[in-house]
């Protein structure tokens, strides 16, 4: 059993509860690790320590190559360390070995792209209107971000906040969830090895209302990046409100899959699985609204329920593995609920609907890939984002009533289009209201581009050079070159 302590102000420390609780293996459900159970004195100290760091000159004299260097080494030994990163988040979250792996490649690439971009923030001089002025803009940082994220890919989603973060020249408290700590302890341990400055790098552990309600009201904090649910993104919203923090909210989604009837059906299966099973349905772009034009329906259904009863579904540790278990047991026990109250409004379950138990399934934390059909849009099921391996199937006879399906949810994060017409495509993606539209395929994502949710899905955008400028903030300077002999109480 891994006994674990917070990373506050470059120090390893206990935390001031002395209390710890265990994080289990969604899988077996064996408990594996203790972590910290931090209070609003650790989250406190956190917040200085990064305000501290912010102001000194060890970090605030840095130039932006230098801090892109530090970016860059610690690319490197994450680069160095897949195995053990990856290891430590399968065990925590349950998520497939094969995707975690290729997940923590992908976050050291995230740091080498922001590492890049350190140097790169560029002002203007602006050609002002007045004689006598030059006028230049710059950008500077916020100061201490606070980075709040969750259970289901905790590096790859601390990453997206803390990578350009840094690069903008912030500081930056991390709040691991609480089913997921592990894994970015071991990142903190590794921004240390790679000589960030004490304070500029802070993880610390614990629930919600213990340690994250007081990072979001905290006066130092300058910046809330969020990633979760709607309500939880709401809340944080409204506290950060109180201090006017900038917040950056990644939130969920309830995405619609459309298949035309002119797409290659083979390649749309295989976008629809991907879509909604890849990492059991527990990510917040999950296709899990697939919208099938009325003439390819019925033999969509039989391709679709063919190719995924032949999932391996098991062990995430191994690698022939394709549908884990899901994360935490209340989550689990929700996913049920729902499919039940989707049974109840008079969907048809064509597949799956029920928990998967066997020595195969450990302790039991399984929901078997499910598939409704006869699913209209006003039902919950197709309006409330499950989390988990459960696909909603809903009929449309036109290119316009897809759009009105597809548009007709309080979400927005995602949306994808499978067709071989170029017009369609193009004209889909111009009216749907999604913050990622993809066109014959799904959930591919980037470091070079931007991702973020129209409507409930959130606000503001990460990855790619928008998301820089969410760590930034304008300052537009006036110099006079020549003596003004206006009137000063006149304004000029």
């Amino acid at each position: 059993m891994q006994k674990y302590q917070m990373l506050i102000d470059g120090r390893w420390c206990d935390p001031s509860s002395s209390q710890w609780f265990e994080t289990a293996e969604p899988f077996s459900g064996r408990p594996w690790a203790l972590i910290p159970r931090g209070e609003r004195t650790d989250a406190d100290r956190a917040v200085d320590a990064a305000y501290r760091a912010f102001k000194a000159p060890a970090w605030a004299k840095l130039t932006g190559t230098a801090r892109g260097a530090l970016l860059r080494k610690l690319a490197d030994l994450i680069e160095h360390n897949v195995e053990l990163l990856g290891t430590i988040e399968q065990r925590d979250n349950g998520k497939l070995i094969a995707e975690v792996s290729g997940q923590v490649r992908n976050v050291a690439q995230w740091f080498h792209y922001y590492a890049g971009l350190a140097d790169k923030i560029e002002g203007a001089v602006v050609p002002i209107n007045k004689a006598g002025v030059f006028n230049y803009v710059k950008y500077e940082p916020l100061g201490v971000v606070a980075a709040i994220t969750p259970w289901n890919s905790p590096l790859a989603l601390t990453t997206w906040k803390m990578a350009p973060a840094l690069a903008a020249g912030n500081t930056i408290v991390i709040k691991p969830s609480e089913f997921t700590s592990a894994s970015l302890l071991e990142l903190g341990r590794l921004a240390l090895e790679a000589g960030f400055p004490a304070g500029v790098v802070n993880v610390v552990t614990g629930y919600g209302p213990e340690v994250g309600e007081p990072l979001v009201t905290h006066p130092r904090v300058a910046k809330v990046a969020f990633t979760g649910g709607a309500a939880g993104g709401r809340a944080v919203n409204l506290a950060a409100a109180a201090d006017f923090k900038s917040v950056t909210l990644e939130l969920g989604g309830k995405s619609p899959n459309i298949v035309f009837d002119d797409a290659d059906l083979d390649q749309a299966v295989k976008g629809a699985i991907s879509g909604v099973f890849g990492a059991s349905g527990q990510t917040c772009m999950a296709g899990s609204r697939l919208l099938l034009q009325e003439s390819i329906h019925d033999a969509f259904v039989e391709k679709l329920v063919v190719a995924v009863r032949e999932a391996k579904i098991g062990d995430p540790s191994r690698m022939e593995t394709q549908i884990g278990p899901i994360a935490t047991r209340a989550q689990w026990e929700k996913v049920l609920r729902m499919i039940e109250m989707a049974k109840a409004e008079g969907a048809t379950c064509v597949l799956g609907g029920h928990p998967l138990e066997g020595p195969e399934f450990g302790q039991g934390q399984f929901v078997a890939p499910t598939i409704f059909t006869n699913v209209s849009n006003s039902m919950r099921i197709a309006q409330e984002e499950v989390f988990g391996p459960v696909l909603c199937i809903l009929k449309f006879k036109d290119d316009a009533e897809a759009i009105r399906i597809a548009n007709d949810v309080e979400y927005g994060l995602a949306a994808a289009v499978w067709t071989q017409n170029l017009q369609r495509a193009l004209d889909s993606v111009d009216q749907l209201e999604a913050g990622t539209v993809w066109v014959n395929n799904y959930r591919a994502t980037s470091f070079t581009t931007p991702f973020g949710g129209y409507k409930h899905s959130g606000l503001g955008r990460e990855g790619g050079t928008e998301a820089i400028k969410e760590y930034l903030q304008a300052k537009s300077v006036w110099i006079t070159t020549r003596p003004n002999r206006a009137n000063p109480f006149v304004l000029g």
